[in-house]
């Protein structure tokens, strides 16, 4: 079974997803990032998922783990939760 380990951030605004996008891809830290923005729990972890296999995370940003370069930030990703900026660390 695949498995993907990931970091998210998590906002309410895509405005506000793509800006801190912008700022993790001209340089700024994703960690210190996610922990001064997100509003998932993980964010006191730099935004951390852990490892999880296919299908337990919501179709959206299952899709973007599975499918999107491993390394790269992808987003804005909306979810039922919000959107999320999203760097996929490791894929198996």
């Amino acid at each position: 079974m695949s498995q993907a380990t990931a970091r998210h951030i998590l906002v309410d605004s895509e405005e506000k997803c793509q800006s801190l996008i912008d700022q993790i891809k001209g340089g700024a830290d994703f960690g210190d990032i996610a922990k001064a923005n997100s509003s998932c729990p993980s964010s006191r972890d730099g935004g951390n998922l852990g490892s999880f296999g296919r299908g337990q995370m919501v179709p959206e940003f299952d899709k973007a783990c599975f499918e999107g370069e491993v390394g790269d930030v992808q987003g804005p990703i909306k979810t039922q939760f919000g959107f999320h900026a999203l760097e996929v660390t490791e894929r198996t």
